[in-house]
Order: structure tokens, then C-alpha cells, then sequence
């Protein structure tokens, strides 16, 4: 049997809000799908030249209740960045907060608008310990 991955799928309440968000990761919208009868929207995002691992995110026009207040049970969503300082830096220059900062110089985790947990890790070695991640202490759930 041949198995092939399609995507990751998000609820969110503020589209435009978290597409700003994961647009701050650098995904860029790759497809987006409106549908009057079903009264949603689906946009799906990807890191440039990687279209083919996207995060969908599924807006309901009419609200969506059944969104939990703590979306830890979904797990997380996990990106490669090339520094991951400078990534953390730029996220939080622009209001995310950095829920575990990168003291070890290989992972840090923030959230979404949405509560959803985003991994981020260094590629290839770690990087030197540096300030202020280095003794920054977690925000919140990670």
C-alpha cells in the first residue's frame, strides 16, 4: 500500500489573523478554497519550495465553538530554520511570544493565534548559547 502524505489541518477563528502568523514563519499561501454551501474557507500555506507539505487552515464563516481553549492535545507543528535566533528575534519584534526561548540553541516553541503549538528547530548543529535566549526563562504552555 502506498501512503502519501496531503497536509496538516488547523481550525482557526481569525483568518486573516493567523495567516499573518504563519506568514511571519515564512509559509506562503499555495491554494485557498472558499465554499459558500459549507460556509468555510481553506487556505493552505507552505514554506516556499516545499508546496508539497502544507498546513491547512480551516476557517468557519459562522464561528466555530467547537474550538478547544487549549489545543495541546493536537501535538505540534514542527519547522527547520536556519537560525533560530534570528527567527525567535524576528517573531517576537512582531508580538508572538516565545513560549520556550532557544537557551539550548536547537529548539524553541511559540503559539499560533489559535493555541496552536509550532516547534522550532536549528538546522544542522546547535548554535552557541546566546542573550537574552540563554537565561530567558518559558512563558505558558509549550
Amino acid at each position: 500500500m502506498a501512503l502519501t502524505y496531503l497536509h496538516t489541518m488547523v481550525r482557526v477563528k481569525d483568518l486573516e489573523k493567523s495567516m499573518a502568523f504563519y506568514e511571519l514563519l515564512g509559509l506562503r499561501e499555495t491554494s485557498r478554497k472558499e465554499s459558500e454551501g459549507g460556509r468555510f474557507t481553506l487556505v493552505f500555506m507552505a514554506p516556499p519550495g516545499q508546496e508539497e507539505c502544507p498546513v491547512e487552515l480551516t476557517w468557519n464563516w459562522d464561528g466555530d465553538d467547537a474550538l478547544p481553549s487549549d489545543s495541546r492535545h493536537f501535538g505540534h507543528l514542527a519547522y527547520r530554520v536556519d537560525d533560530i535566533y534570528e527567527t525567535c528575534r524576528h517573531l517576537q519584534e512582531n508580538g508572538v511570544t516565545i513560549n520556550r526561548p532557544p537557551r539550548d540553541g536547537h529548539m524553541a516553541f511559540v503559539r499560533s493565534p489559535d493555541n496552536v503549538s509550532v516547534e522550532l528547530l536549528q538546522a544542522g548543529d546547535a548554535l552557541p548559547p546566546q542573550e537574552p535566549w540563554s537565561s530567558m526563562g518559558n512563558t505558558g504552555h509549550w
